[in-house]
Order: C-alpha cells, then sequence, then structure tokens
C-alpha cells in the first residue's frame, strides 16, 4: 500500500507542474501527492470519473444540458451574477490569515465565515463549486480564470502551512482555515460550541477542490484534495472503530457532511487505497446498521449532519459492492422522503428530525432546513442512478420545484447569495434571505446553478434516454450525435415539447409520467397521438427509429388537489399540479377551509377555487393563493385546517355530522375520493353505499342514514 508523501517528497513535488490527470484513468500516487501543481490553463476540459458499474442510469455532464427562458434561468442567473460579481479575496481572506499570509486587505465574507469562527473554510469550499458549476454551464472565460485563481491560492495557503504552520501541522496535506486543533479536540469528545464540525468543513473544501477538476478541469485542485485526503487518513486510520463511533454520534462536533462521500470519490479519481480506508473510517456504524435493518431510529438527530452519510454510503457501495451500504440508503430515504417531508419537500423542524409521521404537530417558522433539501436531492438523485423508479424522480420535482427554487429571492445582490435557511410551514410566517456564510448560504449558492443535472438521465448502454422533469432546456449528446430541444413553461401549466434538432436513431425515450397527473398524460409524435398507457408515477416509453425534426408533444393537465398530513387529516397543503399554493396572509392562527359545499359532479376543487387575475394565482375565502415558488417575503399560510363539520351538498343541508373513521378521513372525504360521478343517480347510488357502511360501523344512526340519501337525492348537483 503507498505511503502519504513525506513533507520532503511533498515540497519537492511542489516544484514541478503537474500535468492534467485525464479522470477516465486513475491517477498514480506521485500526481495525486502534489497539491502545488500549476493550474489548468482555461482550455482544459472537465474530465469526470467514469460512472460505476453499479450505475444501471447515468447522468449527463452540466455542459451536455443548457437551461432554456423560463424561471429557473431567470433564478440561475441572479446567482450568476452573484459568482461573478463576488470578490475572491473575501473568500479566501480566513485561509491566508491561518497560513500566515497576507489577507491583500479582504475581510471575510461574514456570519459564520468570519476571522474567528469555528466553521470558517466550509463557505470557500461551497464557493469552489458555485464557481465550477457557473463555468461548467457556462464557459465563461472570466469564471475559469477566477476558479484557477482561487485553487492557486489556496495551494498556497497548504504550502505555507506545511512549511511553517503554527502550530505545525501533523500532516503537510492538511488545509483549512483555523489551526488543527479543532480535529486534535474532535478526538477527545469535545462539544460544541467549543468546537463545530471540523469533518464538515474539511468535506466542503475538498468538494469545491474535487468539483473545480472534474467540472472546470483544473489539476491542481485533484493534487490539493488528494493531499488533503492522505491527511485526513493519518489522522483517522489510526483511531480505534469505538473513537471513531463516538467522535460521529456528537451533535454537531461530530457532523461531518459527506466525508465519505467525497472520499469515495477521491478514490475513484486517484485509485489510492488510503483514501478508500479513509472513507469507511466515517461509517456512522449505529445509524448505519440500524437502517440497513429498515429500523428508524431518527427522531431527535439533527437532520442535515445525517442526510449527506446516506449519499456517502452510496458511493461505498459504488466502489466495494457491500450491500449494506445500498440497503441503509434506500431504507433511509423511505424514512425521510414521506414520513417526514412537509409538503414542499423539505423535512425537520429547528433542524432536527421529528417523529414519524409528525407533520402538523411540527409546523412553525423553523421547518424545512434547505441545507437538508439539498442533501436529500442529492441522495434520491444517487439512489435513482442504481434503480431509475419514478418515485425518486417524483419527489426531485417536489423539493427542487416548490422549496429550492423558491429559496432564492427574486431580487439582484452581488454582496448575498440571498437564499433561505430554515422554510417555516406555520401560519403567517414569512421566508427570510441573505444567509452569507451559513451552512444554506453555502449550498443556497451550489443550489441555483446546477438545475439541469436531473433533467435527463441515459441508460447505462446508452439505448435509451429518461425525461424526468419537463424544464425548458437543451440536451447535447455527443456520444450519440443527438441534440433535443426541449420547450415549455414548467412550472406553469402548459405543453412540452421535445423536438430533435440533431440526431437520431434506434431510442427508447422514457417520459416521465408524474404522480399528480391524473387529469391525463397524452403524448403525440409528429402530431400523431400515441396509443400507449400513461399510469401516473411511472415512465412511459416510446421506442422508434427518431430523426432529426421529429417533435414529441406531452400534454398533462394541472388540477387542483389537496395533500393531508399524516398525523391529522385536517390540516392540508393545496397543489396545483407539482405546485404548491400558498395562501398569503399574516395572520398567526390557521386559516380554516371549507370546500365541499360547493363540489358538482366532477368532485373538483376548481368548484370552490377560483382562478385570480394572473397565471397560477387562485382566491378562496377571501384569501389569494400563490405559487410557492415566487422569491418574496409576503406572509403565508401553506397548511390550513379543513372544517366539514356537516354533511352538505350543494344547497342540501343533512344536518348530519361530517364524521370520522379511525383514520381521520371524514364521510364526505371518502364519498369525493370516488369522484367524478358520472350521472346524478350515480352519485346518489354511491351516497347511499357509502351512508350505508357508516350506518354499519355505528358512524351514523338509522335515522342520520336516511337524511343523508334524502339530502343528495334532492342536491340535484351539476356537472
Amino acid at each position: 500500500m503507498p505511503q502519504p508523501p513525506t513533507r520532503r517528497r511533498l515540497l519537492s513535488l511542489a516544484a514541478g507542474t503537474a500535468a492534467a490527470v485525464p479522470l477516465v484513468h486513475a491517477a498514480s500516487p506521485a500526481q495525486a501527492a502534489s497539491p502545488h501543481a500549476a493550474p489548468a490553463s482555461p482550455a482544459a476540459g472537465p474530465s469526470a470519473a467514469p460512472a460505476p458499474p453499479t450505475w444501471g442510469v447515468r447522468p449527463f455532464t452540466l455542459d451536455q444540458v443548457t437551461l432554456g427562458d423560463g424561471v429557473f434561468r431567470t433564478k440561475r442567473d441572479l446567482m450568476l451574477e452573484y459568482a461573478r460579481s463576488y470578490p475572491a479575496d473575501r473568500i479566501l481572506a480566513v485561509f491566508r490569515a491561518n497560513a500566515g499570509l497576507d489577507t491583500r486587505g479582504a475581510r471575510p465574507p461574514g456570519g459564520w465565515e468570519t476571522s474567528d469562527g469555528n466553521l470558517r473554510g466550509h463557505y470557500g469550499g461551497h464557493f469552489l463549486t458555485l464557481i465550477a458549476q457557473a463555468y461548467a454551464d457556462t464557459r465563461e472565460a472570466a469564471l475559469k480564470t477566477k476558479l484557477d485563481y482561487l485553487v492557486g491560492a489556496l495551494g498556497e495557503c497548504q504550502r505555507a502551512l506545511a512549511e511553517h504552520g503554527s502550530p505545525e501541522p501533523s500532516h503537510p496535506g492538511y488545509l483549512a482555515a483555523y489551526p488543527e486543533t479543532q480535529f486534535i479536540l474532535l478526538e477527545s469528545y469535545t462539544t460544541y460550541p467549543t468546537i463545530w464540525a471540523p469533518y464538515y468543513t474539511c468535506h466542503k473544501i475538498m468538494r469545491g477542490l474535487l468539483d473545480a477538476h472534474t467540472l472546470a478541469g483544473n489539476a491542481q485542485a485533484l493534487a490539493i484534495a488528494s493531499a488533503m485526503g492522505d491527511w485526513v487518513h493519518s489522522r483517522l486510520g489510526r483511531l480505534p472503530k469505538a473513537q471513531l463511533d463516538r467522535m460521529w454520534s456528537i451533535y454537531i462536533a461530530g457532523e461531518y457532511g459527506g466525508m465519505n462521500e467525497v472520499m469515495a470519490d477521491l478514490y475513484a479519481l486517484t485509485g489510492r487505497a488510503e483514501h478508500l480506508a479513509a472513507a469507511r473510517c466515517f461509517d456512522n456504524t449505529a445509524l448505519l446498521d440500524a437502517c440497513a435493518e429498515d429500523r428508524d431510529i431518527l427522531e431527535g438527530r439533527h437532520a442535515n449532519q445525517h442526510i449527506p452519510q446516506f449519499t456517502g454510503y452510496l458511493r461505498l457501495f459504488d466502489q466495494t459492492g457491500e450491500e449494506e451500504y445500498a440497503t441503509a440508503a434506500r431504507n433511509f430515504w423511505g424514512m425521510v422522503a414521506g414520513p417526514r417531508m412537509y409538503s414542499l419537500g423539505g423535512t425537520g423542524q429547528g433542524e432536527m428530525f421529528r417523529a414519524r409521521g409528525a407533520i402538523a404537530a411540527t409546523l412553525d417558522d423553523k421547518n424545512a432546513e434547505t441545507c437538508a433539501t439539498y442533501n436529500m436531492l442529492k441522495l434520491t438523485r444517487q439512489l435513482f442512478f442504481h434503480t431509475p423508479d419514478a418515485s425518486y424522480m417524483d419527489y426531485y420535482e417536489r423539493g427542487l420545484t416548490n422549496h429550492i427554487l423558491a429559496s432564492r429571492r427574486d431580487a439582484r445582490s452581488t454582496s448575498s447569495p440571498e437564499v433561505t435557511y430554515f422554510v417555516g410551514m406555520g401560519p403567517g410566517v414569512q421566508r427570510g434571505y441573505g444567509n452569507t456564510g451559513t451552512c444554506c448560504g453555502g449550498t443556497g449558492m451550489e443550489n441555483h446553478t446546477k438545475y439541469q443535472d436531473s433533467v435527463y438521465f441515459r441508460s447505462a448502454d446508452g439505448t435509451a434516454l429518461y425525461v424526468n422533469l419537463y424544464l425548458a432546456s437543451t440536451l447535447r449528446w455527443p456520444e450519440r450525435g443527438i441534440v433535443i430541444e426541449q420547450t415549455g413553461d414548467y412550472p406553469a401549466e402548459g405543453v412540452r415539447t421535445l423536438t430533435f434538432r440533431e440526431g437520431g436513431g434506434s431510442l427508447d425515450l422514457k417520459l416521465r409520467v408524474p404522480s399528480w397527473a391524473t387529469a391525463g398524460f397524452t403524448v403525440t409524435v409528429n402530431g400523431v397521438r400515441q396509443r400507449t398507457r400513461a399510469e401516473p408515477g411511472t415512465y412511459l416509453t416510446l421506442s422508434r427509429d427518431w430523426r432529426p425534426g421529429d417533435r414529441v408533444r406531452i400534454s398533462m393537465p394541472y388540477r387542483l388537489r389537496v395533500e393531508r398530513a399524516l398525523d391529522d387529516p385536517a390540516v392540508q397543503s393545496v397543489f396545483y399540479g407539482p405546485v404548491l399554493l400558498v395562501a398569503q396572509s399574516p395572520e398567526q392562527q390557521f386559516r380554516s377551509f371549507s370546500f365541499y359545499k360547493h363540489f358538482t359532479l366532477r368532485g373538483d376543487l376548481a368548484s370552490a377555487i377560483s382562478p385570480a387575475g394572473r397565471p397560477m394565482h387562485f382566491t378562496t375565502h377571501g384569501l389569494t393563493l400563490a405559487p410557492f415558488f415566487h422569491g418574496d417575503d409576503t406572509p403565508y399560510h401553506a397548511y390550513f385546517t379543513r372544517a366539514e363539520p356537516v354533511v352538505v351538498f350543494g344547497a342540501a343541508d343533512s344536518g348530519v355530522p361530517n364524521r370520522a373513521r379511525g383514520d381521520g378521513l371524514t364521510f364526505l372525504d371518502v364519498l369525493w375520493a370516488q369522484a367524478p360521478f358520472a350521472t346524478s343517480g350515480d352519485f346518489v347510488r354511491a351516497v347511499r353505499t357509502l351512508a350505508d357502511t357508516w350506518l354499519s360501523e355505528g358512524l351514523f344512526t338509522r335515522a342520520e342514514r336516511d337524511r343523508v340519501v334524502t339530502a343528495a337525492t334532492g342536491a340535484n348537483l351539476r356537472r
């Protein structure tokens, strides 16, 4: 097994210039160990590691998918302006100060990124990823120059720490914006806030460096990250498992972000056994074992401390083939996406996982930490690569459209990322924007420069193309010579069109049929309707020989619908297709809505909620319902309480209480779930059958049953 380089060896390598490492092959140990190579030229292209054989589905690179016009591109452009304008020297100030170098008069960004902050340096890692993603997307030379400048400066800091750090680092690969003390104290179980999360900070820096390499071809970034990986192994590889387990169980201080993921990714790039061994050092044994056994022990745990660990476990499965890692990741996802998910796709109250199913009971102004959704989307994406289940992309669409898109303020700023931290789900709350220097400020910078990363995937053998998201975009698939343009106005309602601009040939085009698409999913090819069955929550496959000019049109009408909280079905949210609608009101108590008295035989909320004067805006009960993805600070209600106290059909009031059965669903809930009704006779028969059931279960008396049927018979509801 190769040994970590000595300081002398490391410094001697610094005198040379490392060549760019083609990542379709493993880098040699010498290449991987040198943190001080000259930056790659701006013309150097990205070189990602090959996809592992465990992936049946594979992504396209950011530069292969270009966003079209629309709200996603608008929000992206706001973040690009920040990326171009924010001074690199401010990002570097804390690193240079720690290395004893001239800070060039720059002051740190602020927030948690201050000259004495215990998390300083993490924001710089995120900023590297921001610039790398922005460059991969736009190919702007100025962004590449800025990225190379950042990487080169970090290399200078790493070298300065190795040569004259005070205190002297334990290994010449060490790079941080504070002394090694935090890592040493963690090994003796020091708690927060004496130290914060040293390995979390390390992860952000290493991730940013790997992104600088894989997205923008900077060879020096890989060399710096590889040396950091050697340092990680030198610290953790000697510690007993029991000590590591205790470290990773400590609240905040033991938070390590995705260190296991970044070390596994580093191993895929360098082939160095130490890097894989170091990735295994981050096994959080108790939680890993519980999730592998599908035992839910998440309650009371810090959400974002643990979500990225499971993306790391998937990457360890990719590298080792050990099934426990993949099983744990799948089961963990199932414990969060659904049982602990608010309507916007986020999770957590005050950063913590609460009890399984506790949704209504936890609504306040500190729900849904934005970092947590960022990491849940990463995990979801990785899971799809292994198992292309449409439920993963249903969740991805929800979180991307209703949390991430909503997390960027709709205003320009060159001094702040203007993103959210918590996104409250309680009544009358407001979104707060800003977050320079915080964890969510860091992930927030990344969120809005990679919208296109999951619009399309391809099968491992290149015979199938998955269309996962209906965002206006253009896909360039050079291996197949295919260029496909997608047009549409998502997240607004409308027809989506896929046009083969170049290339073609035999290809299975897999179109996601969203789970919300219950009003129909119609597909035409060159104007001819396709006689295929589209089942919500699956993929519809079109198999044919495609030619330039072929056009696929997809229509999936939106419907108004409610989603009920798991722990209280009377607490509900309103959606229009995939879009969460929120009632605009500063009132601090839940608003009470009643809809069933307005229903026609269609059983559609459109009878109770009226269109307003703006697209995708509605009114009900004197309030405006607006799409949540608009980034403003208007007070809102994401949830309301449903009040349907009496069985009423239009103007026909039975006077009978609308009682609920054991699962919390009322008589009217169960009745209208059967809609639409073709005729009044069908409606009356359904009422009679259900009223008989309620009678047999003791929920109606005989007299109440008869009054309900009489009211239904006389209601004469319109179609």
